[in-house]
Parts: C-alpha cells; sequence; structure tokens
C-alpha cells in the first residue's frame, strides 16, 4: 500500500476505519485472496471512502449511490481510463455488497451503479515458430540456472498456467507418470494441468542435475529454486521469459502471461472448444475465455486479408 493511501486511511473517521478493516479481514479470511488482490481491493475502497469523507460522510449507512457516482466522476476527470473506471466500480460494489450483507447498511446502492466496460484488448501472441525458438532457447543447457530456466519456459508455454502458480509449485505437484500438474490457482482453486513430452524431458534434467546442485537447507518443497536454494522468485522467472523472447526474431516483447496467452491461442487453433481451454487456464468465468476466440478471429482475418485473391 502507497504512502499516499496508508495516509488516507489514516486520516478517515473511526467509523469508516472499522468498516474497512472488516471489510479486509473478509477478503482474507472469507474470501481467501491473495495477499496482493487484497491490497488492490482495500486500495480501492480506501479512495472512495476518503471521498466520501471529504464529502461530509462519517459512517459506512452516508455512502449512497450519489456518493458513488461522484466518486468514479472525479477519476474520470482526473485522467482514469475506462478499465480503471471499470475496477474501481467492481470494488466499490464488492464493498457494498459485503457493507449490506454485514448489517452496516440497509440497503446495498452499490446495485444501482452503472459503469462503463472496459474496453477488452487482444493480447499480443506469439506465432508457433516464435513460441517453439523462445521455449528451446535455453535446451541443451547443462548449468543448474539454465536447466532451471528450460523449465521455466517449457512448463509456462506447455501448461497456460500464471507465473505466480508456477513458482508456487511444489515437487509432489508433479504427477511425472501421468504428466500433469496440480496447481494451486487464483481464489485457492485447485485444478489439474496437462504438459508435454519437451517440458518432462526438461523436468528429467531439472531434478536430476539442476535441483540437487541448488537445494539448500531451507529449499523446503519447492520445486522451481533461484541461485540460492530458495523457492524462485516470480521475479526471476519474468526475467528469464522477457530474456529468451527478446532472443526470438521478431516477437513481440511478451513475458510469462505473454506466453499463457499464446498457450490458449495455439491450443483453440489446434481444434480445442472453449470449454476445456476454460478448464486449462483455470478461469472462473467463461466469457474471460471468450477473449481467445477473437484472438483466432483476428488471426483468421490477417491471414484471409493476405492470401485470399478477392480479400
Amino acid at each position: 500500500m502507497g504512502t499516499g493511501t496508508a495516509d488516507a486511511r489514516a486520516a478517515l473517521p473511526p467509523a469508516l476505519t472499522e468498516v474497512l478493516a472488516g471489510y479486509e479481514e473478509h477478503l482474507r479470511s472469507q474470501r481467501d485472496l491473495s495477499e496482493h488482490t487484497v491490497r488492490a481491493y482495500v486500495t480501492d475502497v480506501v479512495g472512495l471512502l476518503d471521498h466520501l469523507a471529504r464529502r461530509g460522510g462519517e459512517q459506512p449507512d452516508h455512502l449512497d449511490l450519489a456518493a458513488l457516482r461522484s466518486w468514479l466522476a472525479q477519476g474520470r476527470t482526473t485522467g482514469h481510463s475506462r478499465a480503471t473506471t471499470a475496477r474501481h466500480a467492481a470494488a466499490a460494489r464488492s464493498f457494498t455488497r459485503w457493507l449490506h450483507r454485514a448489517g452496516h447498511a440497509t440497503e446495498d446502492v452499490g446495485l444501482r451503479l452503472v459503469s462503463p466496460r472496459a474496453h477488452r484488448t487482444l493480447p499480443d501472441v506469439l506465432a508457433p515458430d516464435q513460441a517453439r525458438a523462445v521455449v528451446e532457447s535455453a535446451a541443451g543447457a547443462e548449468e543448474p540456472i539454465g536447466l532451471r530456466d528450460a523449465v521455466v519456459l517449457e512448463l509456462l508455454y506447455a501448461s497456460g498456467i500464471r507465473v505466480s502458480e508456477l513458482v508456487g509449485l511444489d515437487v509432489d505437484d508433479v504427477d511425472r507418470g501421468r504428466r500433469v500438474l496440480r496447481v494451486l490457482g487464483k481464489g485457492r482453486k485447485e485444478r489439474t494441468v496437462p504438459y508435454g513430452l519437451p517440458a518432462e524431458k526438461a523436468l528429467d534434467a531439472w531434478l536430476t542435475r539442476g535441483r540437487p546442485a541448488l537445494a539448500a537447507a531451507d529449499s523446503g518443497p519447492a520445486l522451481l529454486l533461484g541461485a540460492r536454494g530458495r523457492r524462485l522468485d516470480a521475479r526471476e522467472a519474468r526475467r528469464t521469459v522477457h530474456a529468451a523472447v527478446a532472443a526470438a526474431p521478431g516477437a513481440p516483447d511478451i513475458g510469462p502471461h505473454g506466453l499463457r496467452h499464446s498457450a490458449a491461442t495455439h491450443v483453440l487453433e489446434g481444434g480445442a472448444d472453449l470449454r476445456s481451454v476454460q478448464e486449462l487456464l483455470g478461469h472462473a468465468s467463461l466469457a474471460t475465455t471468450q477473449i481467445y476466440t477473437h484472438v483466432t478471429v483476428e488471426r483468421l482475418r490477417a491471414v484471409h486479408a493476405q492470401a485470399h485473391p478477392r480479400a
């Protein structure tokens, strides 16, 4: 939480400070969200309550639809994008829903809040030959770090998992006989994700020659390790991906999430149905997965425009 947010929180009236603390505890203990997600929600709600206090509101039930609309409008006048406004509206609705259910408000005023939809931008994806060049960039490495980097690249592209899910894997989360990973995703939801033979070969080399060379007393059960033997940090995994992508001719500048986008797009182009891709990626809503159909359609249109004689 930034200094500005911390200062704004400290200046809130006591009743608003109290409900904010209750909401934060609700996010952690009942919704079981990650610390990153909790911080994001709390930061947005601090901004909302700070706005309410500046309007003279000191109690939770002083938060009404006019205050919500005023807060969003103020953000737009200071340059907030449609995506940011949509995120703020979602945070506000989550908060007002909790206020009502927890008995701090007589009604859920956020139910009547309408906000602009964020523009869905199509993610950059690698072409199949670019993806091959990226994941094979560490092939043939013999030193422990190179063996680990090969596993990072192979597993991210093979499985489409998030980088946070990758670095969170333990050794016993890998079922090598069935070639599947047990992944703990958003909201601590567990899912099983398959991976292919190239990733299995990279895993074998890492587990037999790489990990033992880096393992230390505090390695614990972590599958992937950093140079000092501790669980691999997500930032290091991102640096690995960016370096590999930078070396691939013509590849767009993407990170681990770009490999995830690429994997989903290539699986769809290979004939997989949308529901299967939703399960693979761990999306709670099919609507989130549907952006990949737009990616494949745009690629199809580009091919058509280039190849069809009457395009």
